[in-house]
């Protein structure tokens, strides 16, 4: 067989393949499977298109296709061939080869259900940070903060393109997030530089989680990278924030303890010492987890207060409210254990929110905003849980578990009715499917 003859025989079955492989991918099929299907094809192809055996066994590779062109498109596939004059066996070979090559670039650029979630989430993220931060950078004062604020723009815009390539890629349709028509940057100043000082470095925390648990999930070296990546300039985007807001006084200091003269061992439980109002004194753990689950809530309900004075919609209002007073009951209940303690507690950021009534973003931005941080806090209080020792603690988190599953439901009915909710992508619904065929 001459190069020649391979060459016009290769341009003449990639479209083909290429149609083929595409509905193979999308049933997750193996390599090794595939490879058997064609190759039981190929030896049983003087058998005709008529064999009920050959019908299952197309229905099988290409599933969505149209039963009605399986025996054309296969037909087309064979004839080319047999017209060359290649053998059986030769054919097989050829087959296989070209489909393996396909298969490696085709699953070069898939996606896995965790990979997708990790992008698509960030896309959600990172086009409602843009909404976010175009506004800031139009009513921030201090000239050492914007270019902070500018940064954390453009890394977003960056974000954007990138997910929108992998996508791109993979076939996968490109999410709507939040856009131009989310953001009003020209309305009057919401907030101070304070509040956006606090807001960018609690939010950039927050990036910086997601990407970390992006990257243990991730199957390609490819997103994995990106992800390093995504950490490498949110990390600076920290350091350059904390700077700011030390050097502005703003920052809020962590509690000290001492050191321990000699390693010690708990010796007893003292549950009923817990019980009975005479606890053992907090942790290094139990201290972390209760001053920056405090510091993020002060960050929910400056948000909360802003969101509430600008909502246009009653049920957006009257949940911005109820996260207001929410935030501050948890607010309490973690800084009275700190105070008992005698422990420093976060600065509040009620003041960082100015008496405006002009909303800089659409009810919907919003009302996602508030559904991010609340899903975000349950992370965080899982990890205070899952490192509290104390009876009280537990208690405390237990409580405020029950309480943000019960407002998960409120978030789900408003985005829902007001059709804000985009789906992320989904399973196939094989009941749904055969439901469809019996009919």
């Amino acid at each position: 067989m001459s190069i020649a003859t391979i060459d016009k025989t290769v341009a003449e079955l990639v479209p083909l393949l290429t149609q083929l492989i595409k509905e193979i991918h999308n049933k997750n099929l193996s390599d090794s499977e595939v490879s058997n299907l064609f190759t039981q094809f190929v030896l049983k192809k003087q058998t005709g298109m008529n064999n009920p055996e050959m019908n299952t066994l197309m229905n099988k590779i290409v599933g969505e296709i149209d039963q009605n062109n399986l025996p054309n498109l296969f037909g087309q596939l064979i004839d080319k061939k047999k017209k060359s004059g290649i053998s059986d066996s030769e054919l097989t070979d050829f087959l296989n080869q070209i489909l393996h090559n396909t298969l490696i670039n085709t699953k070069k650029n898939s996606l896995t259900a965790p990979e997708v979630s990790s992008l698509w989430t960030q896309y959600m993220s990172d086009s409602l940070s843009i909404c976010v931060f175009k506004y800031f950078l139009n009513i921030v004062e201090d000239k050492e903060l914007q270019p902070i604020l500018e940064s954390a723009f453009q890394a977003s815009q960056k974000h954007i393109t990138q997910i929108t390539s992998f996508f791109k890629e993979a076939n996968f349709q490109i999410p709507i997030g939040f856009t131009k028509n989310d953001v009003n940057q020209n309305a009057p100043r919401l907030f101070t530089d304070g509040f956006l000082a606090v807001y960018t470095e609690i939010m950039t925390i927050h990036g910086l989680t997601a990407y970390s648990l992006a990257i243990t999930v991730c199957e390609r070296e490819d997103l994995r990278n990106y992800f390093f990546e995504c950490c490498a300039t949110t990390k600076e985007l920290l350091n350059k924030i904390v700077k700011y807001r030390q050097a502005k006084g703003q920052y809020s200091h962590a509690p000290s303890i001492p050191s321990l003269k000699n390693v010690e061992f708990v010796e007893k439980t003292g549950l009923i010492s817990n019980l009975l109002g005479n606890p053992r004194p907090l942790n290094a753990s139990e201290i972390n987890n209760l001053f920056f689950n405090t510091k993020k809530n002060t960050l929910n309900k400056a948000l909360a207060t802003a969101f509430s004075q600008v909502a246009e919609t009653d049920d957006v209002r009257n949940f911005a409210l109820f996260v207001v007073e929410e935030s501050a009951r948890h607010i309490d209940q973690f800084n009275s254990i700190l105070d008992k303690e005698g422990l420093i507690t976060p600065h509040a950021w009620d003041i960082g929110v100015t008496n405006s009534t002009v909303s800089p973003f659409s009810d919907k931005l919003m009302m996602s905003h508030l559904a991010f941080l609340e899903n975000a806090a349950l992370a965080y209080y899982g990890s205070g849980l899952s490192s509290s020792m104390r009876p009280d603690i537990v208690l405390i988190y237990d409580k405020i578990f029950k309480d943000i599953r019960s407002e998960g439901i409120k978030i789900y009915n408003i985005m829902v009715n007001h059709g804000w909710l985009e789906k992320q992508p989904e399973a196939i619904d094989r009941k749904s499917l055969a439901e469809g065929a019996k009919r």
